[in-house]
């Protein structure tokens, strides 16, 4: 009988994170087989979600509230599923408020080996959570290179396996030409407007992200506006920029072919002369395209009291937390303001050269040029399998 791996990832990013795990398992190990719940990356790899896993694309304590049954609920059908199963291992992919709880309930009725694919950031806060992760999970598989020695402390196997964005193939001069002639851009600036993949996330920043570019645009009309949309929110973007300055344009992947919208994505990350975009990994996205950013992100208020005084770090910026800088302008919270983040756009748009270093140096360090992030993965899974 061949490998048999029950994987579990809860936001699109996990199914990216999924998707090249998969890949990487079926090269080393081609008879094996998936259960599980993933998106539709996860899906075209062979797995068959149980469940749509946007039910668990939930952020923030107080958004979480209102489906706490419904996610309990998910949490005892998972759980009852890998134990079903009996899989050699069970990976689940970030999303930690459901992976952790669905881990206990399976290694409460049962010794199936877990893996956490990317460690909890206890450096950033709540460090007590890789001592209490410890108690259902056997081994991390981090995407930083300073994450190991915390999983290791707490008593968990980890190793680093770089992060996925290294893999990532850059757009070429024919893909920057074929992108501006699609949406006549000629030769104008462009400004990315990313407010995230979240349906929450769009909810919190289309409003004031769309008063900032106004008063960007105020000063800089030659600007276009380009919003790379995730397919599940793009209708919500859409309905946003009728707000938004008037020659705003979505990229929308229910108006493309697959390949061509990522091409026309790496395009738009590549041309773009600066970047306005929620926080979270695509900070990483924006720093392999070599693309220069400012950073906003909304909280609701009671997400915000909690997190403001429980946090370890002054910043929560990838590219400034991995290259030990902090060149990458942030407006989080009550700075969560249209005035401010025009601001910063300008004040990035007059000098785009000091986040340079700072990017190659971020992408360096989490793992550009060695092998393929998802095959490291699955080369620690499969080396550290009893």
């Amino acid at each position: 009988m061949g490998l048999r791996v029950f994987v579990l990832a809860g936001e699109p990013s996990g199914d990216r994170l999924g998707a090249a795990l998969m890949r990487g398992l079926k090269t080393l190990a081609p008879d094996v087989f998936f259960e599980g719940v993933g998106g539709s990356l996860m899906q075209a790899e062979g797995l068959r979600s149980q469940f749509p896993m946007e039910e668990l694309s939930v952020m923030g304590i107080a958004e979480v509230l209102p489906k706490y049954f419904d996610l309990k609920r998910r949490i005892q059908e998972t759980a009852d599923a890998v134990v079903a199963m009996q899989p050699d291992v069970m990976i689940t992919i970030d999303s930690p408020d459901f992976s952790l709880r669905v881990a206990k309930l399976v290694k409460d009725a049962s010794d199936i080996r877990t893996v956490h694919y990317v460690a909890p950031s206890v450096w950033a806060w709540r460090p007590g959570r890789a001592t209490k992760m410890a108690k259902v999970i056997d081994h991390v598989l981090a995407l930083l290179p300073f994450e190991p020695p915390y999983m290791e402390a707490a008593g968990m196997e980890c190793d680093f396996v770089g992060h996925p964005v290294v893999a990532e193939p850059k757009a070429s001069e024919a893909e920057i030409g074929t992108f501006r002639a699609a949406f006549d851009l000629g030769d104008a600036p462009v400004l990315l407007a990313l407010p995230g993949s979240r349906r929450s996330e769009v909810e919190r920043l289309a409003d004031v992200f769309g008063a900032a570019l106004a008063q960007f645009k105020a000063k800089h009309p030659d600007h276009r506006i380009v919003v790379p949309s995730a397919s599940h929110v793009a209708p919500m973007v859409r309905e946003a920029l009728a707000n938004w300055p008037a020659d705003s344009l979505v990229l929308d992947p229910a108006d493309h072919a697959p390949a061509e919208f990522a091409a026309h994505k790496r395009a738009a990350f590549a041309t773009a002369d600066l970047a306005l975009a929620a926080s979270g990994t695509v900070s990483l996205e924006l720093a392999a395209a070599g693309t220069p950013m400012v950073i906003a992100y909304r909280f609701n208020w009671l997400t915000w009291q909690i997190m403001k005084r429980m946090a370890l770090i002054d910043t929560v910026t990838l590219v400034n937390l991995v290259s030990e800088t902090r060149v990458v302008p942030e407006c989080l919270g009550p700075d969560c303001t249209a005035e401010t983040i025009a601001a910063r756009l300008d004040q990035v748009l007059m000098s785009p050269e000091t986040q340079q270093d700072a990017m190659r140096l971020t992408m360096e360090r989490v793992g550009e040029g060695g092998d393929a992030p998802g095959l490291r993965a699955a080369r620690a899974v499969l080396a550290r399998l009893p």
